[in-house]
Order: structure tokens, then sequence, then C-alpha cells
């Protein structure tokens, strides 16, 4: 699925949030510890989608707000959610003014703006002076056994597989904020397994937006290559891996 496109996004609202939404709380709890957030802090979601990380936050006692582009995303979100602040609109031209958060954060989601420095600015301009801006994404692709699998899908269609973009290596992070004008305070590795306990869910969820005839085409390719991560119960646990940065304004 084109990572980039809203109107994809829309229609895998549901299904993004039963099969992958809690995935990354390793990660959410590891950048909100790292930032002292706690009851009152204000929060800002950076591409929220289906409301996951804003859901943990509530439970942690935070003060709420989402962005996200996708109408669906934030439709899915604001049903979940409807007490919180959540708008739709684009990482590079945040609809708050400055200074209004306490900390600001994109998981899975920076990636995908048209300007990733633009939209690290506007993050920054948001929060307030002496705040936090975090950003976290997928690591490099051999540090995910799901990498296994969706190599074996590009090969089954005579493609090549995508390479690692710099923000997933080691580093990228923290030197995209300091780029942005920010001083890293912490950054990090999570890990974090996957579970599904069954192949139809295995398979709906690493290829999710795909439609019903070319999952049926892909399965046995997913199937083939998950075998590894299957066990004798006929359940699958893929461990992979979130890096993380956290700076703040000076």
């Amino acid at each position: 699925m084109d990572g980039a496109d809203p109107q994809r996004w829309s229609t895998v609202a549901q299904g993004w949030a039963e099969l992958w939404g809690g995935y990354p709380e390793p990660a959410w709890r590891a950048i909100l510890d790292a930032a002292g957030a706690g009851p009152g802090t204000r929060l800002l979601d950076v591409g929220c989608g289906a409301g996951d990380l804003l859901a943990y936050a509530a439970g942690r006692g935070l003060d709420i707000a989402g962005v996200d582009p996708a109408p669906g995303m934030v439709e899915y979100a604001r049903a979940r959610l409807p007490a919180a602040d959540l708008r739709r609109g684009g990482a590079e031209r945040l609809p708050w003014p400055d200074g209004t958060f306490d900390v600001t954060v994109s998981v899975n989601a920076l990636q995908f703006a048209d300007d990733t420095l633009d939209a690290l600015t506007e993050m920054t301009r948001v929060t307030r002076l002496s705040g936090y801006v975090a950003v976290a994404n997928w690591a490099e692709g051999s540090q995910n056994d799901l990498n296994v699998i969706e190599e074996a899908v590009a090969r089954a269609d005579d493609e090549e597989p995508l390479p690692d973009g710099e923000l997933r290596r080691e580093g990228g992070l923290e030197a995209l904020l300091t780029e942005g004008g920010l001083r890293v305070v912490a950054a990090g590795l999570v890990r974090m397994p996957w579970h599904a306990h069954d192949g139809d869910t295995l398979v709906r969820g690493v290829l999710l937006g795909e439609d019903g005839a070319t999952m049926a085409a892909r399965a046995p390719v997913v199937l083939a290559a998950a075998r590894p991560y299957r066990d004798a119960a006929g359940r699958y646990r893929l461990v992979n891996a979130f890096r993380y940065a956290l700076g703040t304004r000076p």
C-alpha cells in the first residue's frame, strides 16, 4: 500500500486499528517516559491515524490532540475519542498556534511527509519552549522479521525490495532532529513482537490494503515465508523494531 496516499489509508482505518493499532505501544511508552509526560501534559500526535497512541496517552492522563491527512482515519479516531481535538491536515501545515503543546510526536508517519524537515519545523513551532518533539518509525529491514515476508512478496512480483530510508537507519532520526535545530535528549531501538493467531490474520496484516484477489494470489507466498515464525498451534510471532528519538527546543 502507498504509505503517502490518504485515501487508501482511509479505506483501511478499521483494519489497521484491529491488526496493528496497539503494536507500537513499547515505543509510545519509551517516548512519553523520556518526556516525563503525565496528567495534564498537552500532547499532539502528527499522523494520528486511527487514534491508538492518543487513546494510550489519554489513559495516562494526558490532554490529547491529533492530526492526520486521511479523512477515514480522522473519522475513526473521532468515534473512539469524541472529546479529543482531532483535525484533518498534513504535517507541513499544522492548524494550531505557536507553542500550543508540551510534547509533539509523530510515530510511523513523518517519513510520508513531502518534506520531512519542513514537517519537523512545524512540529517544533507548535511545541512550547523547553517542550519535546519526538519521532519514531520502523528500524532498518535487518531488524524486522516482517522484512523477510515483504521481500518474498516483492520477489514473487518480480520487484526489487524497497531500500531502507535514512530515517530507518541507526542515527538517522537523531540527525534529522539536530538538523531541525533540536537538542537530542533520548534515542533508542525498541523491539516489539507482532502476533497473528492464524494464517488468515497473518495474510490480512501483511497485505493490508490489497484487494481480495491480490490477497488470495499472494497468500501462499506470505505463508511460506512466515513458516519459521509459526508455532505448533498455527500462531505466528514476528519480532520487529522501531527506532525513536526525542529532542527538546533550546
